[in-house]
């Protein structure tokens, strides 16, 4: 799958956020933009459940932080 279609919904796309650290096909800069678009779309659904407007699905923000973590283990 290209790039620019995983990150239009990584969650369409993986599981879980740790299947991104396992994923073959993407280089650690790839899969670091991927966690950086899952996040921002996480945060933006706590934004809308925070003003009454709850998504459809419980996005995994602490998942997401820690697979980050993972590539990033300096920051």
């Amino acid at each position: 799958m290209r790039l620019d279609a995983i990150l239009r919904d990584p969650s369409a796309v993986y599981n879980k956020p740790s299947d991104i650290l396992n994923d073959t096909n993407l280089s650690d800069n790839e899969k670091l933009e991927v966690l950086e678009q899952w996040e921002y779309d996480a945060r933006e659904l706590q934004v809308a459940a925070d003003e009454n407007m709850p998504g459809s699905q419980e996005a995994p923000l602490d998942e997401i932080l820690a697979a980050k973590k993972k590539l990033k283990p300096h920051q």
